[in-house]
């Protein structure tokens, strides 16, 4: 069985904006939401102080304390993210949802900070009066597939992707894959992260975090030669993958087509990129969709603005398309968002693919020579007409994804 497979409702949570239009016009306004947190400043031997966090979101009034007593902030992200997809495909309160054949794959890198603490105060205070039975819940690495699950009542698959930087892009291909084989009609998919400085520390001791900290709204800088590290963001993305006869038969709208999808591993080094196994895994995503290399109009980078990080997947890019391909980051704009970047990523690509305007790399100004010779989108973003986009994202643990989305013309 080899059934197509297409995205009927987006939902996006993210600093760029709480709708899909609100995030579209501030992609548009060509500028970044990267600012100073002031709180962080307290934080000892932390180099950062840089972050883009989610400054006007609040809970849903109709999300019930029941509801949400198992969700830390990762997970009210991922829930409000699939509510909006959820209605935006028309499919909020289908009993479709509840008769085995809608399941969920999404992934963020880890549960939600405060609980870790939680657990961990056990060993410092010998006592678990901070500890309640939705503790773990809150904590642990499926949390946001499990209150996705709850809360709209899905009873298909569940599909975890808690890895790291690919969670959200192998949320959106193992979705794919589940529905291409049969297995599922409908995969809520995708990915989510809240902010914490645990996180920027993670890259902070490896000297890969950005220390701008006086200029905010000039960092980060994606294969730019003058970039001096990433800057963590949050969010949470959801993409309504459907069988597409399925989607047709009920008049859904149809956003774009999932064409191809690859994953592997470097099996060599935890942190280090590998251009080999970066190349591959477009090759590989490629021959899933059975196209050649020339059909891809534009790449959406991983570019995290970390020197080795960009080296590394232009070189990927230009090994296997040898031509100048066009690409650009949209972490120059809200951070790296972690196991919530290829989820937000894929959503951007299809919007910026239906619209053919292509956001530039804000803060791109000189491009590293040391990255390959590729078209990068600068200044006031392209406008073209492609036909296939791919999305490629790259995690520690030598983890790499690529999807590649078709535009759909009914």
């Amino acid at each position: 069985m080899n059934r197509r497979v297409v995205v009927t409702g987006m939902g996006i949570v993210s600093p760029l904006g709480l709708t899909l239009n609100d995030t579209f016009n501030s992609l548009k306004s060509k500028r970044n939401f990267v600012k100073h947190m002031e709180e962080w400043e307290k934080i000892e031997g932390l180099h950062t102080k840089l972050a883009s966090p989610i400054e006007n979101f609040t809970i849903p009034e109709h999300y019930t304390r029941k509801q949400t007593r198992s969700m830390g902030r990762t997970s009210v992200f991922a829930v409000r993210a699939s509510e909006l997809a959820l209605k935006d495909a028309g499919l909020l309160g289908s009993s479709e949802l509840e008769n085995g054949l809608t399941g969920v794959a999404y992934g963020s890198s880890s549960g939600s900070v405060d609980s870790f603490y939680d657990f961990y105060s056990i060993l410092k205070t010998n006592t678990v009066s901070g500890i309640t039975s939705s503790s773990y819940i809150r904590m642990m690495p499926h949390t946001c597939p499990v209150n996705i699950s709850v809360f709209f009542k899905l009873t298909g698959r569940l599909i975890p992707t808690g890895t790291a930087c690919t969670s959200g892009s192998l949320g959106v291909g193992y979705g794919y894959e589940a529905i291409k084989y049969g297995h599922q009609d409908i995969m809520l998919a995708g990915g989510s992260e809240e902010l914490s400085p645990t996180q920027a520390v993670v890259f902070d001791v490896l000297f890969a975090t950005s220390t701008k900290n006086n200029t905010p709204g000039l960092t980060p800088r994606p294969y730019d030669k003058d970039r001096d590290g990433l800057v963590v963001g949050e969010g949470g993305a959801t993409l309504v993958l459907e069988e597409y006869e399925h989607a047709i038969r009920r008049g859904a709208k149809i956003y774009a087509e999932v064409v191809g999808f690859a994953t592997n591993t470097d099996g060599a080094h935890v942190t280090q990129p590998n251009k080999t196994t970066m190349s591959i895994v477009m090759k590989k995503a490629l021959l899933s969709a059975s196209l050649p290399p020339e059909s891809i109009g534009y790449i959406n980078g991983h570019g995290t603005a970390t020197t080795q990080g960009d080296v590394a997947e232009t070189h990927a890019v230009d090994t296997l398309f040898n031509r100048k391909m066009p690409i650009s980051s949209q972490k120059s704009y809200i951070g790296h968002t972690l196991g919530a970047c290829g989820a937000i990523e894929s959503i951007l690509s299809i919007l910026m693919m239906n619209d053919n305007w292509y956001a530039p790399t804000v803060n791109l100004e000189n491009i590293d020579p040391e990255c390959a010779d590729l078209e990068y989108i600068q200044s006031e973003g392209v406008t073209m007409d492609n036909e296939y986009v791919m999305n490629n994202n790259f995690a520690f643990g030598g983890i790499n994804s690529s999807l590649i989305f078709k535009k759909i013309i009914l």
